[in-house]
């Protein structure tokens, strides 16, 4: 190759996937069931937040079901906020999850999930199939407690 085709190649960014889990597989919880994820999600929300505005939140697992990261995805106002897939599976890809959960709180603390939340549900769901990446569950939180949506019949 000459050295002026050679330029041209090097002016070009190379796009790298790099990952460095910072704690080894054997120190993440196992996440089995909703009630585990409830409790790890409810610890990383903020007591003074829940009740005053709407946050989506996503646990990143393993193919052995151990947490990898937690990521505050959005936040909104009273009565929504905006789960944007592109941002959740680029994460999800970049982290080389086999599985995600999904949660947001409703500060209204209703538990029952919007018809809203079960379409963006299904929506995740078919986009993670395509990336064979499973979405678990989607997790409603308030001060006094949680929802599973897939305890309760909702997921696809």
């Amino acid at each position: 190759m000459s050295k002026k085709c050679k330029d041209v190649v090097n002016k070009f960014e190379e796009v790298r996937l790099v990952y460095k889990n910072k704690t080894r597989a054997e120190d993440r919880p196992q996440i089995t069931n909703a009630n585990k994820a409830y409790e790890i999600l409810r610890a990383s929300w903020d007591d003074d937040q829940i009740s005053l505005l709407e946050e989506a939140k996503v646990l990143f697992l393993d193919n052995r079901l151990r947490l990898m990261s937690i990521s505050s995805i959005s936040k909104g106002g009273t009565t929504g906020t905006v789960i944007d897939p592109k941002i959740v599976f680029a994460m999800a890809l970049k982290r080389r999850c086999s599985s995600i959960i999904l949660s947001h709180n409703h500060p209204s603390g209703n538990l029952k999930p919007s018809q809203a939340d079960i379409s963006i549900t299904r929506k995740f769901s078919e986009a993670g199939k395509l990336l064979d990446i499973t979405v678990s569950d989607h997790i409603i939180i308030t001060d006094e407690g949680y929802c599973s949506m897939a305890n309760d019949g909702h997921m696809p």
